[in-house]
């Protein structure tokens, strides 16, 4: 539908209404972030936000977080751990820090600060990793501290997700060593699981599964876990995939199936991870972005490729496929979607997708 220009590649996820599409991107010789704000009907630029960001880190100096989109706001973060709220209708500052500074982190971090904003609640969650908040809430409205959790190690490189288990509102995901959940309320450290095997770069996303967990990493593969009825983890997991184990990808949830990328395209039954088939193909690769509906799966392989599949057949079904892109070759930010639109963000531009029924 159409395509607007950008600076520079970028590995943060895009964020989309049925008015605006908010995408990362860098400036002035790789030393500023800037979330641009696009018109959702036409792409035009309506607002930037730009903040100073001066660093050298792998994989490039960009955003790595996904906007938060809330109640009016949006919520940026940088790499660099530079975080602020915007009005989303005019980009309008509302408060800025420093989510590092703030919270005296002071580990090195190579990839940088990844953790997309979440609310949970009605606190703004985020991971500075820091000796006295591994976690820490924010009021929304003011960027003021609610609590801090200094339980836990310095940051992973992953996100976070809060849900019910066991009954309890938790905030749960990695930090550098560990898999943990925190009372939601207070920040008070629930549960801590340590892996079998160490040295997981923790990026993928955990996922609540009913009233289970199913964790994805490198070194330890796809588990799934179960809850005590107070809320703490099983620590022995109720099934394991030990094929599936994606350093970076996440995978999805539909049809009472889990499908995910790890150098082939793997289906599991939900309950059992039992592998149901896999798909071996050029698109997928060590990394791939995966989002599904009940009935869908749609793959955004590296290269810029939609790869459309049906998520209820028993193998593998092709339902249709687009390259959006030409010559990319690494294609690593999540894309957004608003009505029968995608959003995908290649290396030098953002694409608008009409996904719906053609007229």
């Amino acid at each position: 539908m159409w395509e607007a220009a950008l600076t520079a590649p970028s590995l943060g996820g895009v964020a989309a209404t049925s008015e605006y599409v908010l995408v990362s991107d860098r400036e002035l010789n790789d030393t500023v972030d800037v979330f641009r704000c696009l018109s959702a009907t036409t792409g035009k630029e309506k607002w930037a936000h730009r903040t100073p960001a001066v660093g050298n880190l792998d994989y490039g100096n960009s955003p790595r977080a996904t906007p938060l989109l809330h109640d009016g706001f949006a919520y940026i973060q940088g790499a660099f751990g530079d975080l602020a709220c915007v009005e989303l209708a005019t980009g309008k500052a509302k408060w800025a820090l420093n989510v590092r500074d703030e919270f005296d982190a002071t580990d090195e971090r190579k990839w940088g600060v990844c953790d997309s904003p979440l609310i949970a609640g009605g606190n703004l969650i985020v991971a500075p990793g820091g000796k006295d908040a591994s976690l820490a809430a924010l009021d929304p409205r003011t960027g003021k501290p609610v609590w801090k959790a200094a339980a836990g190690k310095p940051a992973g490189y992953g996100s976070f997700i809060a849900s019910k288990f066991g009954g309890v509102l938790q905030i749960v995901g990695h930090d550098s060593e560990t898999l943990g959940g925190w009372d939601a309320k207070t920040g008070k450290r629930l549960w801590t699981l340590k892996p079998d095997r160490g040295g997981d770069f923790n990026v993928p996303t955990p996922i609540a599964l009913g009233d289970k967990l199913l964790v994805s990493t490198e070194n330890n593969a796809t588990r799934l876990f179960a809850f005590k009825a107070d809320g703490t983890i099983e620590p022995k997991p109720v099934a394991v995939h030990k094929k599936l184990a994606p350093d970076t990808h996440t995978p999805v949830v539909a049809a009472g199936k889990v499908f995910g990328v790890w150098n082939r395209f793997y289906c599991l039954t939900a309950d059992t991870l039992k592998e149901l088939y896999e798909e071996t193909a050029q698109a997928f690769g060590a990394y791939c972005a995966i989002v599904a509906s009940e009935t869908r799966v749609l793959v955004v392989s590296r290269t810029g490729e939609l790869i459309l599949l049906d998520a209820t057949a028993k193998e593998y079904t092709e339902l249709a496929r687009l390259s959006v892109f030409k010559g990319e070759k690494g294609l690593y930010a999540h894309p957004a979607f608003a009505g029968t639109r995608a959003y995908v963000r290649g290396s030098a531009s953002v694409v608008c997708v009409e996904l719906g029924a053609a007229k």
